[in-house]
């Protein structure tokens, strides 16, 4: 009994603020509920229908893998060079840490209000270009360089929080191994791929499910900076549901967004689980 009272807090609140909801947006996703007429009507699979011939689903979900594997990328890669170059022992590392690390507590609107501003058409990164030379161009107002900007925004707001782990990884792997390789000639690039690269997979694998779940949820970035445009070129799948649903009122075909999008998310995340046998390496 200690036990159950123990978990029922957890079990509780996954219920009310997990599982509930789950089912309310499946059950919502086969009715029509216009809020302002106040009607709730059962329509069946009509809503599903309707994905499968929305003329705009097709650019949504390409500018969504566009985003994910952009940010995914880049992400990953920074966090781990810059915890390659943050692992050693020398005066004023710390502060490096710390610098690298700030945007990840820094309020995600501001830093995102920021960065707009800075990507204006006469804001500070043209500025800055004018002085090489460079004619920058209006960042916001272009698809590929709209599309460039918000991965760039995300990346430097999250990096710091790959890097701190790739980080805890880097320095748990036992300089017995890598003292060993190097008497024995291997050069560094041998040490990063044969040694470290492979104890530290599971802390890569974890970086990576972690940065790709959150990839398809960005949100507040997109309406910040680009409200989904210019056109449709930025709006992303979990932006497309919330235009949906609450700036068009469709909540039933919202409902069907959000599925897609949980459909989604559980494969990309079983799948990596299954990979893992592949190629991540286990002490034991």
């Amino acid at each position: 009994m200690a036990g159950y009272l123990f978990v029922a807090p957890q079990v509780l609140g996954v219920t009310a603020f997990v599982l509930v909801p789950l089912a309310l947006v499946v059950y919502f996703s086969f009715h029509e509920w216009n809020v302002l007429a106040n009607t709730f009507t059962f329509v069946g699979v009509d809503n599903f229908e309707r994905f499968f011939t929305d003329p705009q689903i097709i650019p949504v979900m390409q500018a969504t893998g566009v985003f994910s594997i952009g940010l995914v990328f880049f992400n990953l890669v920074i966090a781990l060079l810059l915890a390659v170059m943050l692992n050693r022992s020398m005066a004023g590392i710390t502060f490096f840490r710390t610098i690298f690390f700030s945007p990840v507590v820094v309020s995600l609107v501001a830093w995102t209000i920021v960065w707009g501003f800075l990507f204006q058409d006469n804001g500070g990164i043209n500025g800055m270009l004018e002085v090489i030379g460079i004619d920058g161009p209006n960042w916001l107002r272009e698809g590929p360089t709209a599309m460039a900007s918000v991965i760039i925004v995300q990346v430097f707001k999250n990096v710091g929080l790959n890097m701190v782990l790739f980080l805890a990884a880097l320095q748990g792997v036992p300089r017995e191994l890598t003292e060993a390789a190097t008497m024995d000639g291997a050069n560094a690039r041998r040490l990063f791929t044969r040694i470290t690269i492979p104890l530290i997979s599971p802390t890569i694998l974890l970086t990576f499910i972690i940065t790709i779940v959150g990839s398809l949820q960005v949100f507040a970035q997109i309406a910040v900076l680009t409200q989904g445009g210019p056109g449709i070129s930025t709006t992303v799948l979990v932006y497309y549901l919330f235009q949906q649903a609450f700036l068009f009122g469709e909540f039933g075909y919202g409902s069907v967004l959000s599925i897609v999008l949980f459909v989604i998310v559980l494969i990309l995340t079983v799948a990596q689980w299954q990979l893992r046998k592949r190629w991540v390496f286990y002490e034991n």
